[in-house]
Formats: structure tokens, C-alpha cells, sequence
């Protein structure tokens, strides 16, 4: 366990590739990451677990089936299990995102961007 705090912005700064989550720490079980998006992401679900989002910068909506939601800075949205949803970015975006870890980012393994720890 290291004693050093994590700056996401300097993280942020270490990659330039969108939709691609960078572990930035584990809490729990959990992966922490950071992520760039930029552009629609696919629709999907996860059934077993909620997915939490965190704007860090810029704007992000996620598209529901039953109506958007608009996130700027600062702002968390949690998308319940099962809930299908795709994240758009119109301009670039950097996210906060918390995961159980094994969890695809899409809910299928087969097409889920690889997670990598910086």
C-alpha cells in the first residue's frame, strides 16, 4: 500500500485513446479508473451490477431507453443493473468510473475494451 496520493489529472495526461479505462487504483474489490470518451459508445447492460459514472471534465449524456441524462463536472450519475444505456460525448469527456473488477465495460467480455493499470 503506498502512502502517495492519486492525481487524476496527471493520470489523465499519461494516455490520449477514448473508451479505453485505465486503473488507477482497487478499492474493494473494485477497479477505479479513468477514462477519455469521445463520440457514442455501444448500448448495453450489465446484469449483475450498477455502473457508476463521474464527470471530471466536459459534458457527457447517457442515453436511456426512457430519456437522457446530462453530466457535467463534478457530477455522478449510477445507471442500475440491467438498465441498457449507451454514453455519449460530443466533445471530449474524462470520467471517474468505479467497477467490481472482472466487469467488461460493455457487459459482454467479447467486446469490452481492455483495462489496463497505469
Amino acid at each position: 500500500m503506498s502512502n502517495q496520493a492519486i492525481n487524476l489529472e496527471a493520470k489523465l495526461t499519461e494516455f490520449s485513446e477514448h473508451w479505453c479505462p485505465k486503473i488507477v487504483s482497487r478499492f474493494n474489490e473494485c477497479d477505479v479508473m479513468v477514462v477519455k470518451a469521445l463520440g457514442e459508445f455501444n448500448w448495453h447492460h450489465h446484469d449483475d451490477t450498477d455502473d457508476f459514472f463521474l464527470v471530471l471534465k466536459g459534458r457527457l449524456r447517457i442515453e436511456l431507453r426512457d430519456g437522457d441524462v446530462i453530466l457535467g463536472p463534478g457530477e455522478l450519475y449510477i445507471v442500475p443493473k440491467g438498465v441498457e444505456h449507451r454514453p455519449v460525448a460530443e466533445e471530449e469527456v474524462h470520467l471517474l468510473l468505479i467497477e467490481p473488477q472482472g466487469v467488461p465495460n460493455t457487459g459482454d467480455e467479447a467486446t469490452a475494451a481492455q483495462k489496463v493499470t497505469i
